[in-house]
């Protein structure tokens, strides 16, 4: 299958990606986790206890996606993996997911608020909705309950009083997808400060659905 990375490919964007989540301040200390899938059944993972901007290829996690270790990491797999485990389950198409707690995202996760204001082009293009789904124990079974209901129909969610998660059809869109979700929602952070936003209508909205259709 062609489709999927290799191994080192894998280990590689994994292991940037993390370095680029720290850097943006997307987590603090060991926070948030990161998977690619390397074939129908098999994904590398982050390892628990390790901060996300320092980690190198030998820290990661090789498993399957019934639970078994294949190659050992570090450290056991990320405490989230029952979630990343379920998304790569209920949508094959997956093949990266990123989690973290960017700031405003979580702002927003924190109030329970879904980001789904039809004002910023990009948004609606890159995200598309972002439901902010109920509240679970971060690791928990329960969180894994709590997304699968999204997993083919939104490219993103917020996860309440928690953070958010982005999946894609490799580990960079994923946490573009991350990138974009921050943006999004520190634009309308500061939109609340200026007093509210004007918007789209439904026509141009739908010209920019039709957009993102089209990029599919």
């Amino acid at each position: 299958m062609g489709m999927f990375p290799s191994d080192s490919e894998a280990r590689q964007a994994i292991v940037e990606t993390g370095r680029r989540m720290y850097m943006k301040n997307f987590v603090a200390a060991n926070d948030g986790n990161i998977s690619c899938k390397v074939g129908e059944d098999v994904i590398w993972v982050t390892p628990t206890g390790v901060s996300k901007g320092f980690m190198s290829g030998d820290d990661l996690v090789k498993m399957r996606l019934d639970g078994t270790v294949i190659t050992p990491g570090s450290a056991a797999p990320s405490s989230e993996i029952k979630m990343h485990l379920r998304v790569y389950k209920e949508n094959p198409e997956i093949m990266g997911i990123t989690h973290a707690h960017p700031p405003a995202a979580t702002a927003f996760a924190v109030a329970g608020l879904p980001l789904d204001k039809m004002i910023y082009p990009e948004a609606i293009v890159n995200l598309g909705v972002v439901p902010c789904v109920s509240y679970a124990t971060p690791g928990s079974s329960g969180v894994a309950e709590a997304v699968a209901p999204y997993c083919r129909d939104y490219n993103a969610l917020l996860l309440a009083n928690h953070g958010a998660l982005t999946w894609g059809r490799s580990v960079m869109e994923a946490y573009f997808r991350m990138e974009s979700l921050e943006h999004y929602a520190s634009i309308l952070i500061n939109i609340g400060r200026i007093g509210g936003a004007r918007e789209l209508s439904g026509e141009q909205a739908e010209e920019l659905i039709k957009i993102r259709d089209k990029m599919k």
